[in-house]
């Protein structure tokens, strides 16, 4: 139907209403989500995040390419200018579609300064340089896994990884994935380059692929996770095989509770075992996530198919990453089995100088030592299996958090670096991005059994408290011993230049255990060990309760020591087996 009004001067205008036939449809609003709707502003908030991100380290980096390579300052520049521009229209762009691009163009200036980071930086760290050397061994027919390479370390002028033993770690320690892929680079880039070249590009492709994988509001998050907030590129630049590990994980988490959905793994399924095989077969920290993803596959394919179905697709999927582990690691396991077994097991066993955020650092830093450091490292296996049979009885609730339990149990290790959280959270946004908690709604959690005068919910809370219990009393137990010997010292000072400290330092130790100890000397201030200090007199056991007289000297045969009552130089003596500390200050000269 239609109406009419008065339009002035006597004119009828007819007006066409909504139920009038004659009238053309309304135009139809586009489906929420479709590239013409506005953005959500959650997702402006993840550009502009992702933005800001970039920001970090970059005026160190155009301040150091000044004086260096100005033409990479220039390029910087560049990047300040992309920058401010996808500031503003993550701000303005009214579309989805627009919005997506200006992520885009985020994610392209995130690997541009990553690359320019990379050509202002890339000797490597110990890690880069080992890989390099056995990426050169590789290429020529040479062992990789046994062999001692201390004038590395001397050349590169990187950090070497002391151990308790009062001895230093020089061989490979990682599988040998990253240092085969490092082989044909190296052969054209003769340095550590070649090494850090495959880490700073793995990090950029995985970058780039998890920015794909991810549902769209995510994707810059995953940008400033990688690239912006500056942490992973140190570690590509240094060349960390574990760089190459999360490269091949990420395909591996994106929407992992998916895999094998219906029985059958598919080209996706045997794609991400195989990665995930990689992925062991590059960096031991994989190997940590590993049981935990195997677990909850198994406990999300029983909830959808049943046990008989569920443990055929998720041994399935076991077998492939094992296989593909396999493949990558047969030649050298049978060119020296022995030394190839050692040598991927070396950071599990190698009893590294204590080093870390966590709370093995109540030995280190803040009391005089202790007798059973041993504990913190049982403490960490007991929690690690804990939050994995916790995973197995509470799957529905720990599911989504799956891909950062492994990581808590570094926080008891003797060695609790952040490195080893830091590294994988980009797995952690995949997890958060693809891996809801409705992903385990329907999964299969044994039924636990009813506790007298207990609710379930309580039965669960004492379950799960009883898990983590053990781990918690180990703790307490390294924490609480006190240290093993008793130093007096007596140091020599002398003054070189305008700096005064010792030359050497007299020990009076005592030990006060019923266990032989061998002591091992080094001076600490802050959170770095020294290198160790030479015993020019004293023997080389300590017997139980029996006490001796040591003169240490300091690498170079001097040791700047401040003075001042707050001075924090401490001598540190150190034993391998057992692992023990004892931590005595150093007075200051006067």
């Amino acid at each position: 139907m239609a109406d009419t009004y008065r339009a002035g001067a006597g004119v009828e205008v007819r007006r066409r209403t909504a139920t009038d036939p004659a009238a053309p449809p309304p135009a139809s609003a586009p489906p929420p989500g479709s590239p013409g709707t506005a953005p959500q502003q959650l997702h402006r908030g993840m550009t502009l995040v992702a933005t800001i991100s970039l920001f970090i380290g970059t005026r160190a980096a155009w301040t150091t390419a000044m004086a260096a390579r100005p033409a990479v300052a220039g390029a910087i520049s560049v990047c300040y200018a992309s920058i401010l521009v996808c500031g503003v229209l993550g701000l303005l762009v009214r579309t989805r579609r627009a919005l997506i691009r200006v992520d885009a163009a985020v994610l392209i200036t995130a690997v541009a300064l990553t690359a320019c980071g990379y050509l202002l930086d890339h000797a490597g760290s110990d890690e880069g340089v080992l890989t390099a050397q056995a990426a050169s061994e590789i290429l020529h027919g040479h062992p990789v896994y046994g062999q001692a390479w201390p004038w590395l370390f001397d050349i590169a002028r990187v950090g070497v990884t002391k151990t308790m033993s009062g001895g230093a770690d020089y061989t490979y320690g990682y599988p040998p994935l990253t240092a085969l892929l490092a082989a044909p680079v190296h052969a054209v880039v003769h340095s550590t380059a070649a090494a850090t070249l495959v880490t700073t590009v793995a990090l950029l492709l995985s970058s780039v692929l998890l920015w794909l994988l991810l549902p769209t509001p995510w994707r810059s998050a995953a940008t400033a996770v990688c690239l912006g907030f500056g942490i992973l590129p140190g570690y590509a630049y240094s060349g960390y095989p574990a760089i190459m590990a999360l490269a091949l994980l990420v395909p591996v988490v994106v929407r992992w509770p998916g895999t094998g959905q219906g029985g059958d793994l598919g080209p996706r399924g045997v794609l991400r075992a195989a990665c995930l095989g990689a992925a062991c077969a590059a960096q031991q920290l994989a190997w940590f996530l590993a049981p935990f993803l195997l677990v909850g596959l198994y406990a999300v394919r029983r909830g959808e198919l049943g046990p008989r179905r569920a443990l055929a697709v998720t041994t399935r999927y076991a077998a492939t990453a094992a296989l593909t582990w396999s493949a990558v690691n047969a030649y050298f396991a049978v060119q020296d089995f022995p030394a190839w077994l050692h040598g991927i097991l070396l950071p599990l066993e190698q009893k590294a100088i204590l080093h870390g955020q966590g709370v093995m650092g109540i030995s280190y830093y803040f009391t005089a030592g202790s007798s059973r450091l041993d504990y913190y490292s049982y403490g960490s296996q007991l929690l690690l299996l804990g939050l994995l049979a916790a995973t197995v009885l509470f799957v529905r609730r720990l599911g989504p958090a799956l891909t950062v339990l492994p990581w808590v149990a570094f926080y008891l290790a003797t060695r609790s670096q952040d490195g080893y959280f830091l590294m994988m959270t980009p797995l952690w946004l995949a997890a958060a991005a693809t891996a809801p908690a409705a992903a385990f709604a329907t999964a299969w959690q044994p039924r636990l059994p009813s506790l007298p005068r207990l609710t379930g919910r309580r039965t669960k809370a004492v379950v799960a408290a009883g898990l983590v219990t053990p781990a918690l009393l180990c703790v307490a137990i390294a924490a609480a011993s006190p240290p093993p010997l008793h130093l007096g010292l007596t140091p020599r000072y002398a003054t070189h230049g305008a700096q005064a400290g010792v030359t050497a330092i007299e020990v009076r130790a005592v030990n006060t255990t019923g266990t032989s100890l061998s002591p091992h000397f080094a001076s600490r201030r802050g959170q770095g060990a020294s290198n160790w200090w030479t015993i020019a007199s004293g023997p080389a056991t300590l017997a139980p309760h029996a006490s001796a007289d040591y003169v240490v000297r300091p690498p170079g045969g001097f040791r700047a020591v401040p003075g001042g009552s707050r001075s924090g130089t401490y001598l540190i003596a150190v034993t391998g087996t057992p692992m023990t500390i004892t931590t005595a200050r150093i007075p200051p000269a006067r």
